[in-house]
């Protein structure tokens, strides 16, 4: 760590990176080690006290390093155990320092546990499934199993275009989800040469039946849920393809959420998790 005369004299975007810096890793060293020896604890309070003095923050942005300073030297001072404040204060002195120097992170380099998600805590709904098609955004990728998780989908089938689940960012997003929720990517498009009008699970699939999660259809509260089936859910840009379309509308049809904003969309993992917590809850009911 850098002696607190040489981070003085720094510079003050090179200190404030710097301190952001010192801080980040602090708190990636709390995570994984689960707590921070008592001088490095000190050091961030006296830290947290320099960058308090400097008077171009804003005002919100002072008071908060002055309580920074203040809990630092408390966990100091009594030995305390409570890693949760002390994470949400280095925290909070870091993106405080992000927001100032204009470093602000993007969605998939927020801080995330190291360690894996217990797979025994993991329950599902026997005969809850889904299938991405040709989502291409790792993060999105990432997203969709942390809320598929979330709300009790058995598995994850995946188009041969998907985006990979254990790209960094997907990994990053889904916080240990790709791991514990079972996955399949198929070799070939299963909806392709399909006959929609045999009614009738594509030979890729051990089930079915199946609906599509797009514009068009019932309004999410109208829709009936299956107890069994796969939910269709297309690519950012393009939706849902046109044959996995005709399959689900001579199967369960489409379900739709109204919007009334005026982007007339969502992302699609924020669309894919309010459709699952629909399920889910009339599954529950």
């Amino acid at each position: 760590m850098i002696p607190l005369h040489k981070l003085n004299e720094l510079p003050r975007t090179l200190r404030l990176r710097k301190s952001a810096s010192l801080f980040g890793e602090a708190e990636r060293r709390l995570i994984l080690f689960g707590q921070l020896p008592k001088e490095e604890t000190e050091y961030f309070g006296r830290v947290a006290e320099l960058l308090a003095k400097d008077g171009k923050f804003p005002e919100a942005a002072i008071a908060a390093l002055k309580a920074a300073q203040n809990n630092f030297a408390a966990a100091a001072a009594n030995g305390k155990k409570d890693t949760g404040e002390i994470r949400r204060t280095l925290n909070t002195v870091h993106y405080i320092l992000l927001a100032e120097t204009g470093r602000y992170p993007a969605d998939w380099d927020f801080i995330e546990a190291k360690g894996k998600l217990d797979s025994s805590k993991h329950h599902s709904f026997s005969g809850m499934q889904v299938y991405l098609e040709d989502i291409r955004s790792p993060f999105n990728v990432g997203s969709i199993f942390r809320a598929a998780e979330s709300f009790g989908v058995e598995k994850i089938w995946l188009s041969p275009l998907c985006a990979d689940p254990h790209h960094k960012r997907a990994e990053r997003s889904a916080m240990g989800c790709v791991d514990i929720l079972p996955w399949e990517r198929l070799v070939n498009d299963p909806f392709a040469g399909a006959d929609a009008s045999e009614n009738k699970a594509p030979p890729a699939f051990s089930t079915g039946p199946f609906f599509a999660l797009e514009t068009g259809g019932t309004p999410l509260a109208d829709f009936s849920f299956p107890s069994c089936g796969i939910m269709i859910t297309g690519s950012e840009e393009l939706g849902v393809s046109p044959e996995a379309l005709a399959v689900a509308d001579v199967s369960l049809g489409r379900v739709s959420i109204p919007i009334w904003g005026a982007k007339g969309s969502l992302n699609v993992s924020v669309a894919f998790g309010i459709a699952m917590q629909a399920w889910a809850s009339q599954l529950v009911k």
